[in-house]
Order: structure tokens, then sequence, then C-alpha cells
């Protein structure tokens, strides 16, 4: 949240000018840059409307939390008001979504869908984004868990009239997504009054909101099953429930016209891409719509084999690899959802691979190839191998020639790392990945950030979080020799030696050895705390806690980090590989690492100086 007062209070700032002002400063307090003069512009024109409203309405001592930060999230609410509801005398909560629009259009065929002048694509009608922002603040706010009849939703569209917009009523109306244009102020100013009492100020009920408790979030693996096979799980926000149904809208389209088209998710690290895809799967499977979910990942493969078809043969067939489509036929899939695509190779054939299905075909063509609605869902800035081909570019290219349409939709919202994308911004920032040079850390309430002065002090702080309830993981650079699997019940081999302080690598098999779990279950099996994973067990999931240990290939020298690829023990740099590429791949890998975590990370590094840096720019925690 950047500001909360009264509405009168609110309506005064915002008449004399200061009250965008105040929000830019604690915009960028809170993400570590300023807004962009389209949202300054926003707060300018949209804010003071809804204070007026609120004014008029006799509601002036309601309270406005503006920019209200979804928990566990980094989607903001336009604004959340607080009051008393005038029948029940209960706390009262309105979810507000304001909108600068004069005129959209339902989407043809789909009303969560418009399309406005001003977006190149279809967003999401503002009654079904506001609905959904009143669920994702029932499930993850514990002020209102119990008490979802306390939460609404209304969006505001002040410069609309109905002739502009009133397309968009064709999505039904609930308690959680009403629409009010400036044609209808005064059904507004009626509706808030149902809500709100004029009798009672709301700072009492705001301070509950805020104070809250966020429930833990609903990890990726843990609702697997249920996701799959019965309901949808997961809450669905802005673009990421318009990627959802872009991607259904191509499946309907498809199956009526056999159409074909090439579609691809963009985001970064925790902007559910992976939701959006067990979503789509869950959906699809639900309809008896032939699809699959393919990854280059053999972790992630078989731990969603796991989880999610513990009962059903047939639900562990959803999950393929990359490399299952060399022989299938040209559009024998309706759909294929193919996550991670970032992990797509050159070829899918290996030294297995038998000589006649090694025809020389481009991975990426078999994919798009095999279903009539191929979807990619990839991060560019995760390729931490050679030969990882997977860009919105070469996947672009390998449409074009074969005359096909492709589609980009980004995400933006960052849900891992806390939903703070001052984290993100950080370790990119701390990475060189972003341009800037590293910036001290800034606490933003979200995600904490620790250094370790040994791995020692690492590991028994994440233990004491283990102690209480927490999931935590050790991860590393690939800097020590990974020895072979013991027999069972020999010990296994404390590969990573940093002074007194060894530990065992995770497995690298599909079985488990004394006691701790095969390698595709080290990220969600909590036997796994007792070895360090490596990028290729950890990338794809997230744990509460993140421990990374930076190896001696990452160092910080007088101004910048120099790489020394001696002191990779990775099996896939070859003597072949470029300096440049093995610069790139190994800053990834610690970008992998280093976000991994839900609620916190702590870092270590073996190298002094290096050392030094971080605790130069991560004050240690009061």
């Amino acid at each position: 949240m950047l500001f909360r007062a009264s509405a009168e209070t609110v309506a005064d700032l915002a008449f004399d000018h200061t009250l965008s002002v105040r929000l830019s400063d604690e915009f960028v307090h809170a993400h570590g840059h300023r807004p962009a003069q389209a949202e300054i512009r926003s707060w300018e024109r949209s804010i003071p409307a809804l204070a007026a409203a609120l004014k008029d309405a006799g509601l002036g001592q309601v309270e406005i939390m503006l920019e209200y930060a979804l928990p566990l999230n980094s989607k903001r609410a336009d604004a959340v008001l607080a009051g008393v509801h005038p029948g029940t005398g209960e706390p009262s909560y309105v979810v507000v979504e304001l909108k600068q629009w004069s005129e959209a259009t339902p989407e043809e065929d789909d009303p969560e869908l418009c399309h406005v002048a001003t977006y190149a694509r279809p967003v999401l009608n503002p009654i079904e984004q506001v609905r959904r922002y009143c669920e994702y603040v029932v499930n993850f706010n514990a002020a209102v868990a119990e008490h979802p009849e306390r939460v609404s939703g209304v969006a505001y569209l002040h410069n609309a009239t109905e002739f502009g917009v009133g397309g968009l009523r064709d999505l039904e109306n609930d308690g959680q997504g009403q629409l009010f244009t400036a044609e209808r102020r005064g059904e507004f100013l009626d509706h808030l009054r149902t809500r709100l009492s004029d009798k009672h100020p709301g700072a009492r009920e705001a301070d509950a909101f805020l104070s809250g408790r966020p429930a833990p979030s609903r990890q990726l693996m843990s609702v697997a099953a249920q996701e799959v096979r019965e309901r949808e799980q997961f809450v669905l926000l802005d673009e990421q429930q318009v990627a959802y149904r872009i991607v259904l809208n191509a499946v309907r389209k498809a199956k009526r016209s056999d159409h074909k088209e090439v579609l691809v998710v963009t985001g970064g690290p925790g902007t559910g891409k992976s939701v959006i895809a067990l979503s789509l799967l869950g959906e699809l499977y639900r309809q008896g719509i032939p699809a699959l979910h393919a990854t280059g990942s053999q972790s992630f493969t078989k731990t969603m084999r796991k989880v999610a078809g513990t009962r059903k043969r047939e639900v562990q067939d959803l999950f393929k690899y990359f490399n299952s489509f060399m022989t299938a036929e040209k559009n024998s899939l309706d759909v294929l959802i193919c996550d991670e695509a970032h992990r797509i190779r050159e070829t899918s054939a290996n030294r297995y691979t038998p000589a006649a299905h090694r025809t020389g075909r481009p991975q990426i063509e078999e994919l798009i190839d095999v279903a009539r609605v191929p979807v990619f869902l990839l991060d560019e800035h995760q390729v931490v191998r050679p030969g990882e081909m997977g860009t919105v570019a070469e996947i672009a290219e390998a449409a074009a020639t074969k005359g096909l349409a492709c589609q980009v939709v980004p995400l933006d919202g960052q849900f891992r790392c806390g939903g703070s994308d001052a984290y993100l911004r950080w370790v990119l920032r701390l990475l060189g990945l972003e341009p800037g040079g590293p910036v001290a850390w800034e606490p933003d309430g979200k995600m904490r950030l620790l250094v370790a002065d040994s791995p020692r002090e690492l590991e028994s702080f994440l233990q004491d979080r283990r102690a209480e309830g927490y999931g935590a993981r050790i991860s590393a650079g690939y800097c020590w020799h990974w020895s072979k699997e013991p027999r069972p019940g020999a010990p296994l081999p404390a590969d990573v030696v940093i002074g007194d302080w060894a530990r065992p690598w995770n497995l690298r098999g599909d079985r488990s050895v004394s006691g701790a779990p095969p390698s595709a279950l080290w990220a969600t099996d909590p036997a796994g705390f007792g070895q360090v994973g490596c990028v290729y067990t950890a990338q794809g999931f997230e744990y509460d806690w993140s421990g990374v240990i930076i190896g001696a290939d990452l160092v910080w020298r007088n101004d910048r980090w120099v790489i020394n690829r001696a002191a990779s023990k990775d099996p896939v740099f070859r003597r072949s590989t470029p300096d440049a590429e093995v610069d790139r791949l190994i800053r990834n890998t610690y970008k992998v690492l280093l976000t991994r975590g839900m609620v916190g990370t702590v870092v270590y590094s073996v190298d002094p100086e290096t050392r030094e840096k971080l605790r130069e720019l991560v004050r240690a925690e009061e």
C-alpha cells in the first residue's frame, strides 16, 4: 500500500495537487524507481473522482487504502475502501478498480476480455478483474479469509458513458463485480452506501485489514493433483487470466475452423507461467480436449507425474518431455503446453536416440507441428546451459517459416519472492543482468534478505525457520565435484566442502538413497534439506526460504564481477564454450538460485571480498 487516509483527507490532498507527489515518493521507496508518467496521470485523474464520490455519498470518514499490494503478489488494487457495513455492523471492504477509459468493447464470444483503443491486445474486462482481486484477497488475507461476505468489488469508469462501455455488462454482475460509469454516478453513490456506513469512521477496520497475516502460498506441487483432476485451485489475475483466456479461445477457434496458431507467454521468475500451464491443463482435461504438458526439466516432469498422478496413471501420462514428439504425427494433439520453454534444445536427438529417428529436425519445429495450438511459456533469462535456445524470436521465426500466426502475451506480476518486484530488480542489478550496477537492498516488507558469514550460520538459520514450520533448501553454484551415488545404505559423499563444513549434493538418480529423496523430488520432499541442490534441481520450483552458496565461479573484484570458469565443475561447459556464453550462463544460474525463495533468501559467498561486497549491499537485520 502506498498511502491511506480518510476519503475527506484524500480529496483535500488531491485538490491541492500534493497527493500524486506523496504517492510518487512512496512508490520510489517501495519499488526503487520512479513511477511511469502514465501511472502518475491516472492518480491525478482517477483518485480525485473516487474521493469526490465518497464525499458526495456522505462517506468522507471511510478509509481509503491506495495502491494496495495483494499479499505475496506484486499486483496492486487501485484502492480498497474500509468501513462498517450499515446493515450488519461488521467490517466491510470494497475493492475498487479505477479506469480512465471512455470506450471499451467486449471480445467476440468471450466477455471476460475486452478491447480498448490504447492497447494492442485484449485486456481483462474490469468486472472480471476486480472480481478476481476480491477472490484473491479472501484467499490470502487472514483478516477476511473466514468472512468472504465482507469483501466486494466495483469497477468505476469515471470517464465513460453507457454507450461507450455498456457492452462490458454482458459479463454477469455479482457482489464481487459491479461496474459503474460517469453516467450512472448516482447509482454508484447508492451502491457505496449499501456497503459502507456514514456513521462510523473506517480507520479501525483498515488497521485490521492491513494487519491480516498473509496466508501461506499454495505451493504449486501441493495442489497439482486437485488442479488437474478436480477443479481450479489457483486465482489467475490480470494478464495471467488474459493469457489463460487467449489460449482457450485459440483452442475453441482451432476446433471450429481448422485453425492453427502459435502462442508464447513470457515472464520472469514467479510471474505465474507454471500456474497458467496447470490451470490450462486442468480445464482442458476436464473438457476432454486432447492436451499434454511438456518440459525440458526432468525434475519438474517427474514431480508433476508423482504429485498430480498419484492415483491415476492417465494423469501421469499428461506430463512429457520436449523430446517426446520426434515421431508424432502433425496436429495429433489439440494443445501442447510447453512449460519452461527456455529449455528447448536445438534437436531432440541424443546419444540414445535410434538412428531412424535422427531426422535433424529442430526441436521447436517438432513442438509446433504436433499440436493445433502449441503454447510456449518461457523466461529468456533462465537459460543456464549451452544449447538451450527457447526464445521468442526463435519461436516466432519457426512459426513464420510455416506461415503461422504467433501471438506473444507478456506477464508482469511477480508471485515468487513474496511478490517483491524490488527484490527481483535487486537481483538483476546485483548480477549485472539489468543496467545500473548493484544497489543497496532496501527492505520492502515483502521479502527478507540476509548475508551469512559462514555456511554453518546459513544452515543453522534455515533450520530455525524449518522449526517454525517453513520449508527451506540450500543450493549452490556448480563449483564442487559431484561423486557417483553410493550403494544403498552407504553414506552420501560430502562433496560440497567449505572449511570444516561439508554436505552432499542432491542425488542424481531416480531412487532414494540413505533417506535422501531422488533427484526429481529434492525441491519438494522435506528430506531434501539434508543435501545441497544445484540449478538443475532447483529451476522451476520454489520453497519458503532459500539458502544460496555463491561459489568461486562468481567473485567480486574491485568494482565488478569476475567469472572464473576454471572454478566451475559443470560438465556442460566444454573447452569450445565461449567465455562470453559461460559468463552469461553463470550469472543466469545465480539469478535462478536467488529467486527460488517465497519468504526470504540467505546468501553466503566462499570468497571473502565478495562476502564483504554483499555485506555492504545488505544491512544486517535489527
